[in-house]
């Protein structure tokens, strides 16, 4: 793929591929085929870990647990024991403390949580299911053989693949990998998104409005996505619609960055200036998704960096961040497999007004009625340039296609935004 025709030409060959009407889950598709995750590397100490992409598999040097131990607080046995009615007690093992002398028949040791299994016992009766009278234990309630157990390797056994390549490390993976005595890690470098909004309309925080101008809302709203993902960030602030200084700011974002997301340009007003410009710096396509909000879409290469060019307004911003850039960024940084987005049900409150034939993600409130059932409410105005309606909502409703206007009480998809970034 060299040169804008290429991706075309790639893109336009599959059968019902169709740039004024493209179906979500095809744009999905289209947009994966191409693209080439990092495959830089470094090493870290695992404190600095967190939230990076391991860049290699880490594999056990021992077996977890490394010895056969109790699961219990109680008495260790011989099975064979199991139906005499009392046992002498010889001695008392202790996490990180074992006892070291053989254990015979007729005889049993006090045992603590986590440790050793002494030699010439298999078995571990809870203490709470015993009396103890002087050096004497009597089994309340026999224990089957080999309760309460745990063997060497029953967790990891040497040589197994604790954590697979791809995936990006979480606080509990930090804690396994140091229970296993590795103390860093190979992780992908992380990703470089540059990313700038565009239009003389547009004003940053700080400066006063003149008429008809706007402030610049889309690159906070970004700014704070991009942290969810732990990406290094390049924000270039504001862009006039001017193709010198547009064309500037696109060189000097590949020269840094392995994506640029910009945000307005490629409505159907404006597409033919952005798109001149983007063929003339790399490969581009323009595409009109079936849904809404978020219509427009670019996607492509500028110079070696991948390109998404988001609509202006600023919920379509962050729905085409939501339903396109996240999984985008999450494989290019190296995760493989990127998690689904989960879709859950619960019961509309409220009848809502779709047109069949694209999808929708309407901003919803999802709650949990009195008894314990989930229940969703729309936000209100539905519009695209309404912000407070992502401010007020906790997830999107999902309607596909499919779907046209539905009355209050069915059941319908819902995202929960909290925990998507």
């Amino acid at each position: 793929m060299t040169t804008s025709q290429s991706l075309n030409q790639l893109i336009s060959c599959q059968d019902d591929y169709d740039p004024n009407s493209m179906p979500v889950q095809q744009a999905r598709k289209f947009i994966q085929r191409f693209l080439n995750p990092v495959s830089d590397t470094e090493t870290l100490p695992l404190k600095a870990a967190v939230g990076r992409v391991l860049a290699q598999s880490v594999i056990s040097p021992l077996n977890v647990p490394s010895h056969d131990n109790s699961a219990m607080d109680g008495f260790a046995l011989h099975s064979q024991d199991i139906n005499t009615p009392a046992l002498n007690i010889i001695g008392t093992a202790y996490a990180g403390k074992p006892f070291t002398g053989n254990v015979n028949a007729g005889e049993c040791i006090r045992i603590m949580t986590g440790a050793v299994i002494p030699q010439g016992t298999d078995t571990v009766i809870m203490q709470e299911r015993t009396e103890v009278s002087g050096n004497r234990m009597t089994m309340l309630e026999p224990p089957k053989p080999q309760a309460n157990v745990r063997y060497a390797g029953e967790d990891l056994k040497e040589g197994q693949a604790v954590l697979e390549m791809g995936r990006q490390l979480r606080p509990a993976d930090i804690g396994l990998i140091a229970s296993l005595g590795i103390g860093e890690v190979s992780v992908y470098r992380k990703l470089k998104v540059a990313f700038f909004s565009t239009g003389d309309e547009l004003v940053s925080i700080g400066q006063p409005l003149s008429a008809g101008q706007i402030y610049d809302s889309n690159r906070y709203t970004l700014h704070g996505m991009l942290l969810g993902l732990n990406v290094d960030i390049i924000d270039m602030g504001v862009v006039r619609d001017d193709p010198a200084a547009l064309e500037q700011a696109l060189i000097e974002a590949s020269t840094q960055a392995d994506v640029i997301l910009t945000s307005g340009g490629v409505s159907v007003g404006e597409a033919d200036f952005m798109k001149q410009l983007l063929e003339k710096l790399g490969q581009v396509v323009f595409w009109k998704i079936a849904m809404k909000p978020g219509r427009p879409l670019a996607y492509g290469k500028v110079g070696s960096a991948h390109y998404f060019g988001l609509p202006g307004n600023p919920v379509s911003v962050m729905v085409t961040f939501y339903q396109f850039v996240r999984d985008a960024l999450l494989y290019l940084a190296g995760q493989n497999p990127v998690p689904a987005l989960p879709l859950l049900k619960a019961t509309c409150t409220e009848p809502i007004r779709k047109l069949a034939g694209r999808t929708e993600f309407q901003r919803g409130i999802l709650f949990a009625d009195a008894a314990g059932n989930w229940q969703v409410r729309p936000t209100g105005n539905q519009g695209s340039g309404i912000l407070r309606s992502m401010s007020e909502a906790n997830c999107f409703i999902v309607l596909d296609d499919t779907i046209g206007n539905l009355p209050a009480g069915v059941e319908v998809q819902v995202q929960v935004m909290e925990g998507l970034l």
